[in-house]
């Protein structure tokens, strides 16, 4: 059996920040996670990284290339009715946004955890986690074939949707609220030159899409498809035809098309369970909440959770303090619902819904003219989007 304060379940980037930051605290912490590293680092997300969130990265200690690499945005665009509105976030809101894939996060973080010494064991296979409602949890897991387990004071569920954290809380102790949305994002990343330096987002009659960039060189793209829609039914000669249509003319004749270097679907949907916080267990990022990636918010929203969790812990440790443990869900969860909010809006603003009405698109066209001319509607678009304080 081996001993540890937390024990972290997930070696994603939210696990391995709250590792991270927790080791340069000085609090022993051990990562299980059931993938290989290099099965982890093959996971293509998102790369839009607040202001809170890169300060977090710096803090610890995995900001440097980041800040040489990361692609710094003071605005974004909105195109609709064939023209595109700028809204300034840095006139707005003082702050900015930088683009910065996370596989290269979670690569800094694996780097960092390995100049460290610190623990993390992949391919851990059958993990449980046991008397989490006491002050001695424990994890079991299974690795190369043997037994092993962990003896641990806290718990740091970090392993995704489908993981095993939030599974082991009672499900009379849990509220689920969720929305399933009635289209998908086909997503293609290209080694092509972004059609602009900022990002856009397109609202269309076709359907949604989004120009963003990893790079100078690098494009990820996206389009709203059918749910029931395959990477098959989208060669890349459909893609780009589809994506020009949606666009503005000028945006169309400049965009450089390439074979894509990876394609995929995904469905979106809003998901929030609370409590995340059940005896010595602690809930973070999609094992607590998922939110549609049209206002960026998912990885933001981990980096949130750990920088509670990270403080909670820290207290507990230094001073023996349960108020950090005890407050956790509730100042997580006040953060999260106003990313869901704002996520929510964001997708019912750009998206065509099958089910609309004429009313209902009407509505949609004036909130959107409504953006262009307001200052203030400006205002709260780049107040959400560049990240609310934690």
């Amino acid at each position: 059996m081996m001993r540890t304060q937390v024990a972290i379940i997930g070696a994603g980037p939210s696990g391995l920040l709250l590792g991270q930051l927790l080791h340069n605290h000085g609090i022993e912490n051990v990562i299980l996670e059931r993938r290989t590293g290099e099965h982890v680092l093959s996971r293509i997300r998102a790369g839009l990284i607040e202001a809170g969130t890169v300060d977090l990265l710096d803090r610890a200690g995995v900001g440097a290339r980041l800040h040489r690499e990361g692609l710094v945005h003071e605005g974004v665009e909105i195109n609709f009715d064939g023209r595109r509105q700028r809204i300034d976030l840095h006139g707005l809101t003082g702050k900015v946004i930088t683009v910065y894939g996370q596989t290269e996060i979670t690569h800094d973080l694996m780097e960092a955890r390995n100049a460290a010494g610190a623990e993390t064991i992949y391919e851990a296979e059958g993990v449980s986690l046991h008397d989490i409602a006491s002050d001695q949890p424990r994890v079991r897991y299974r690795k190369d074939g043997v037994e092993d387990e962990i003896a641990c004071d806290l718990i740091a569920g970090c392993d995704g949707f489908h993981g095993v954290s939030r599974q082991t809380i009672p499900e009379a102790v849990l509220q689920h609220y969720e929305r399933v949305y009635p289209f998908g994002w086909l997503g293609v990343l290209s080694d092509t030159p972004p059609v602009s330096p900022e990002l856009i987002y397109v609202s269309h009659q076709r359907g949604f899409a989004l120009c963003s960039m990893r790079s100078h060189t690098r494009s990820r793209l996206y389009i709203q498809c059918r749910l029931d829609d395959h990477v098959e039914d989208w060669p890349d000669d459909r893609f780009w035809g589809e994506l020009k249509l949606r666009l503005d003319r000028d945006t169309a004749s400049a965009i450089v098309t390439g074979p894509s270097i990876e394609k995929s679907i995904a469905p979106l949907r809003s998901f929030v369970a609370e409590p995340m916080r059940f005896g010595r267990l602690f809930l973070a990022r999609d094992a607590a909440h998922i939110v549609p990636p049209t206002g960026a918010k998912g990885l933001n929203l981990a980096a949130s959770d750990v920088y509670y969790l990270w403080q909670a812990f820290a207290e507990f440790y230094d001073g023996g303090s349960n108020v950090g443990l005890d407050r956790y869900s509730v100042r997580a969860l006040a953060r999260v619902w106003q990313a869901e909010r704002f996520s929510w809006w964001m997708t019912r603003l750009l998206h065509r819904f099958p089910e609309d009405s004429g009313f209902d698109r009407h509505i949609q066209s004036a909130e959107l003219e409504y953006l262009a001319r307001s200052q203030s509607a400006q205002a709260v678009l780049a107040e959400n989007y560049v990240g609310l304080p934690y």
